[in-house]
């Protein structure tokens, strides 16, 4: 009797025994490398610290994949996700100076940070401002980077 597949997110496969085999991601050319590394920007727009915290374990997850070397993430926060970016209000601020040490770029949003009355050496030391988050999502989209919002 045959073996049938089913096919399942995040490259598992499953058999009809119970048989669970690993798939690999088949990497896309041009391989990603250090002069062409893989450019990755995610959106930051909540608070909530469970949806921080995971967008945080997909960083580490992305890095880890491709090797870091081999990847550049930028994470850009905006409207609520600006306070994750603030060194009196952060509850992930350890976890954000760690990923600055492994080269992730945090992009804190100047609009909402005007919007909220903070000002920009309120960040957590490391991250960076830009006056618009939304623009600049687009703009790095329009030089190539891949947008993701977990």
């Amino acid at each position: 009797m045959k073996s049938h597949f089913l096919t399942f997110l995040f490259g598992f496969m499953l058999t009809v025994s119970g048989q669970i085999a690993l798939a690999d991601t088949q990497l896309s050319e041009p391989k990603p490398s250090m002069d062409n590394p893989r450019q990755i920007v995610l959106a930051l727009n909540t608070n909530d610290e469970a949806a921080v915290n995971n967008l945080l374990f997909n960083v580490v997850n992305i890095q880890k994949f491709y090797g870091q070397e081999n990847v550049e993430i930028a994470v850009v926060g905006y409207g609520a996700g600006v306070r994750n970016f603030l060194k009196s209000d952060s509850k992930v601020a350890d976890r954000i100076q760690s990923l600055i040490l492994y080269d992730v770029q945090f992009v804190a949003c100047g609009n909402t940070l005007d919007a909220i009355g903070r000002k920009r050496d309120e960040l957590i030391e490391g991250v960076d401002w830009v006056q618009a988050g939304l623009p600049e999502i687009v703009e790095r989209q329009l030089r190539g980077w891949i947008y993701l919002k977990p």
